[in-house]
């Protein structure tokens, strides 16, 4: 079966089944918390995958990786639902899953701004902007390279910006380029 259609099933379900108990922010926090759980702790993953591991030890495991005692009933029980269907392998994607579709209800962009040197008020400016154009809520990832020399180059939503002056010194080069190439 295919890991991408078992695991935005599963996590359908438990959108709306979070949803029907009000509770999609708080499952949101937690899954994304056991989905940056699941990138640092290789070996959570493994240990989930353990058939010799009991499936009590395994919900305990994913409840503490997600939140600690503070985990909801909502996540505790899909917890459960997917060890019973033996689909542990899919957590990982089913979590990752999750956070695409609750962005997507939730019409959240996520997006990528790398500047020359680090300025939170033209992070804040851009999202801003951003957000009155999209109708929605942009929360951008401020990268630092020094290699821009100045200005910023944005990527949110499949586009990408690119208001840098080493981009603006580059097309310059090019338009003395093709200049020259008349010339002679």
């Amino acid at each position: 079966m295919n890991t991408g259609v078992v695991s935005r099933r599963f996590a359908k379900a438990l959108l709306a089944y979070a949803k029907e108990e009000g509770q999609e922010d708080k499952v949101y926090e937690e899954v994304r918390t056991l989905a940056a759980h699941f990138v640092e702790v290789p070996g959570l993953r493994h240990a989930i995958e353990n058939p010799v591991l009991e499936k009590s030890k395994k919900v305990e495991l994913l409840c503490e990786a997600s939140g600690g005692k503070t985990v909801s009933k909502v996540l505790t029980r899909f917890f459960n639902l997917v060890l019973e269907e033996r689909r542990e392998k899919f957590l990982q994607f089913m979590t990752w899953s999750y956070i695409d579709l609750y962005q997507e209800d939730k019409n959240i962009l996520i997006g990528k701004l790398t500047t020359a040197a680090s300025s939170p008020k033209l992070v804040e400016h851009l999202q801003k902007l951003a957000a009155e154009r999209t109708h929605g809520k942009v929360i951008l990832e401020e990268k630092v390279d020094k290699n821009l020399i100045g200005g910023y180059v944005i990527e949110l939503a499949g586009y990408r910006l690119d208001a840098s002056v080493a981009n603006q010194l580059k097309r310059v080069k090019q338009q003395f380029i093709t200049k020259n190439r008349r010339i002679v």
